[in-house]
């Protein structure tokens, strides 16, 4: 045992003293509680809760000719990964039964630099501009006077955005509260791009299927479940990697021509909506298996930093206007709780070489000699990488500050409980109706709320309007 600077630590049971007072001059135990006293970093705002799992993606499918990234070059390359699963609204010590969306993130390790596929398990989200992320967050975080998750606070934001109906669809269903992260899809809910070597552009969306199926945990089995262990998500990922019964997706892409962006009655770059299956086909692409766990959770779950914004030759970012927004907030996020280096930390260094003239800052770790840190000179070699292909449309228009002209908030959500058997239906009015029910909501909440379930379904706004006892105000 050492200290930090490698002074070798002769009796780490008993402070330094002279009688019974102890004395400053001991530097281990000085060193020791002021590490101590800062080992807590500051908390994720949201999808506190989480844990990492390490393996690799394997090509399947050939796709070079929508593509020239490198990790997707041909069926059998493999890339090593990190996997990140997470709860979104509670703290770092909440329970994982809790019924919200689940974080599903990955981060490629390729040669061309770390591609972070930031996802969730459902496919659509609650909004579509990131404007309005900081008031959904505060909405479902607890009340700031009695710091209680109060669904009221949920129902009366949300009754302003109709665009949120088609993800309440998926968050008040049976899979609001997934039996683990081994039972559970994940989704790049935005539309990227993909690009090839002649430069073809195609929309893209990710979609992570678990080969074991999906599972969920009905509200008598989550209360049982969460009762006995509050970590069942986390120690059955970890219990199941450690037995050899590795966890492995399927991922699938849709794929759309932007020359064909305005056939379809939505707009496809709205994170509100889903692609129709049977128009956009779900393609295979490869497989993701978890084979190892982290060896710390600090180093490799709390440090591990996922950002929208890193992407790799072969893929590029869309107009999605949610997309667009976490572009800056993820990196901003990561500088303010891990510090400006947080790409320096070993899970989150690239594997691949990497230089530029980025110099200091707080908790720069890497030792350099160079004596030269600008660009161009003619006594360094660095040069210009050769430029990728990206989306070569020519953007115009005047500055304003407008909504999407499709929103078409409606019909999806109608289509999707519509699918849903009688039973899973009548779970689904439950647990509307019980947001609804809370007495601290108004009528003309309940009544908004009546009607845009009306227009989604109309059989399913009467049952709403009935028990609820409101008529919707349409």
């Amino acid at each position: 045992m050492t200290t930090n600077a490698g002074a070798p630590v002769w009796n780490n049971d008993n402070s330094l003293t002279v009688g019974s007072p102890i004395l400053l001059e001991d530097y281990h135990l000085v060193e020791k509680l002021a590490n101590f006293d800062r080992e807590r970093i500051p908390e994720r705002v949201v999808h506190a809760r989480g844990i990492s799992a390490k393996g690799f993606f394997e090509v399947t499918h050939d796709i070079s000719q929508l593509t020239c990234a490198d990790f997707l070059r041909a069926p059998g390359v493999q890339t090593p990964v990190i996997v990140r699963f997470s709860t979104v609204i509670h703290e770092r010590g909440s329970p994982e039964t809790i019924r919200d969306p689940r974080g599903f993130a990955v981060k490629f390790y390729t040669r061309e630099g770390n591609f972070d596929l930031v996802g969730n398990n459902f496919p659509v989200f609650f909004i579509r501009d990131g404007m309005k992320f900081p008031d959904l967050i505060h909405a479902f975080k607890p009340n700031p006077k009695s710091n209680v998750q109060e669904y009221w606070r949920v129902m009366d934001f949300f009754s302003h955005h109709p665009e949120s109906l088609h993800t309440f669809t998926f968050l008040f269903d049976d899979i609001g509260v997934p039996q683990d992260y081994r039972h559970m899809e994940g989704s790049g809910v935005h539309a990227y791009t993909l690009i090839n070597k002649a430069g073809k552009v195609h929309y893209v969306k990710f979609h992570w299927k678990p080969t074991c199926g999906v599972k969920c945990l009905l509200e008598e089995e989550a209360i049982k479940v969460g009762g006995a262990n509050h970590s069942h998500a986390t120690q059955d990922l970890h219990d199941s990697i450690a037995a050899g019964n590795y966890p492995e997706w399927k991922l699938f892409i849709q794929i759309m021509d932007p020359d064909h962006e305005d056939r379809y009655d939505f707009d496809p770059l709205d994170t509100t909506k889903t692609w129709p299956e049977d128009i956009l086909p779900l393609q295979p692409v490869g497989r993701l298996v978890l084979n190892k766990n982290i060896d710390n959770f600090f180093a490799e779950s709390e440090m591990l930093a996922f950002n929208p914004a890193l992407v790799v030759p072969g893929i590029y970012y869309s107009d999605d206007k949610m997309l667009q927004g976490r572009l800056f907030a993820y990196g901003d996020t990561h500088r303010h709780r891990l510090g400006p280096n947080y790409l320096q930390l070993p899970v989150n260094a690239p594997k691949c070489a990497h230089h530029n003239n980025h110099h200091d800052g707080y908790m720069n770790f890497m030792h350099r000699d160079e004596e030269i840190n600008y660009f161009p000179s003619r006594y360094d070699p660095t040069r210009h990488a050769e430029r990728p292909p990206i989306p070569p449309v020519v953007i115009s228009g005047r500055r304003e500050k407008c909504s999407i002209e499709k929103q078409n908030d409606f019909k999806q959500p109608g289509e999707r409980y519509r699918s849903w058997a009688p039973d899973r239906q009548e779970r689904f009015i439950r647990r509307l109706v019980d947001s609804l029910a809370d007495p601290r909501l108004t009528h003309e909440i309940r009544a908004i709320w009546v009607s845009w379930w009306s227009q989604a379904d109309k059989s399913l706004g009467q049952k709403l309007a009935s028990r609820l006892n409101v008529r919707p105000t349409m």
